[in-house]
């Protein structure tokens, strides 16, 4: 048991900390692709990176109907409508405030969890969790909010909605898709929304400014590649395996990767209110946890 434990908190920590460094990649490749072709590159070549994996270990990609349900499902609701929405609102929202609303992930995820699955024990620890990590959140990036919000009602709108439709997914993957190889099922859902973005994004911004630059490549494949391949992968097996609320809080963790990322690479200023911020969101992933742990590791299927 021992040895699954730290396997599944590797796997936690590896998940939050490619997670927390593609907010950076999307803006960078935004400055040379339109949002919605860029978002069609990424998971067109995630999807073969996929099948060229799948293809090499031989894994199998299951057809049953419940499957080709949570494929069709996926492709819409977790990849084309949420990561579309996300890439254009990127364009307009600053990071710490989508950062803020996407936040909302894991209050969905309790709540549908609720509903959908009654097993999924929530408790009070982790409600109290939720609320302490969102507001540490909230502190981190409060001195950023500037301006008029009203500039941005679109954009957080998306940003909203992308954090809801996401987490319904999540929950039934949980609750439908155990039979579901972690790997394998990323496969149609990728592809379909690949090709889809595609033919929607080469529409309605072909006449925009296209760069294939040294920065859209990077991009794309690093997005491809880590951000969904590897991600994506990693998430679906915690889910099966910890308390989907518990790999939820990884919404929390991603925006403090991403600030330390820009400490250390860009040299941007650190502030005491930002880290106790962190602070506040590291007691909020404790309380959600501690006690919990026992519970919250589930048997390997």
């Amino acid at each position: 048991m021992q040895g699954s434990i730290l396997q599944i908190l590797g796997i936690y920590i590896l998940t939050c900390m490619i997670w927390g460094s593609t907010w950076l990649a999307i803006k960078i490749g935004l400055e040379s692709i339109p949002p919605i072709i860029s978002a069609g590159y990424r998971f067109t070549l995630a999807s073969i990176l996929i099948l060229g994996v799948i293809s090499i270990k031989k894994i199998k990609i299951q057809t049953d109907i419940t499957a080709i349900k949570l494929y069709v499902s996926m492709a819409f609701f977790s990849f084309i409508f949420p990561y579309g929405l996300i890439y254009w609102a990127e364009q307009f929202v600053p990071s710490g405030l989508t950062a803020i609303l996407y936040a909302v992930y894991p209050f969905s995820i309790a709540i549908f969890s609720f509903n959908m699955i009654p097993s999924e024990k929530i408790g009070i620890n982790k409600i109290i969790g939720i609320i302490i990590s969102f507001t540490g959140l909230y502190v981190i990036f409060s001195e950023s909010f500037t301006g008029n919000l009203d500039n941005y009602v679109l954009g957080l709108i998306a940003v909203f909605i992308s954090a809801i439709m996401q987490s319904g997914i999540a929950v039934s993957i949980k609750k439908y898709g155990r039979h579901l190889h972690p790997l394998a099922m990323n496969f149609y859902p990728m592809l379909i929304a690949g090709i889809v973005l595609l033919a929607y994004g080469f529409n309605i911004e072909r006449q925009l400014n296209i760069k294939y630059d040294y920065k859209a490549l990077f991009s794309v494949f690093y997005l491809a590649l880590f951000g969904s391949l590897i991600t994506f992968t990693s998430y679906y097996w915690l889910i099966k395996r910890v308390n989907i609320i518990i790999v939820s809080l990884i919404t929390f963790i991603t925006p403090i990767i991403a600030l330390f990322l820009g400490w250390f690479f860009y040299r941007e200023e650190l502030s005491l209110h930002q880290l106790a911020g962190c602070l506040l969101v590291l007691v909020g992933l404790l309380a959600a946890i501690f006690g919990n742990i026992g519970k919250a590791l589930k048997k390997k299927t």
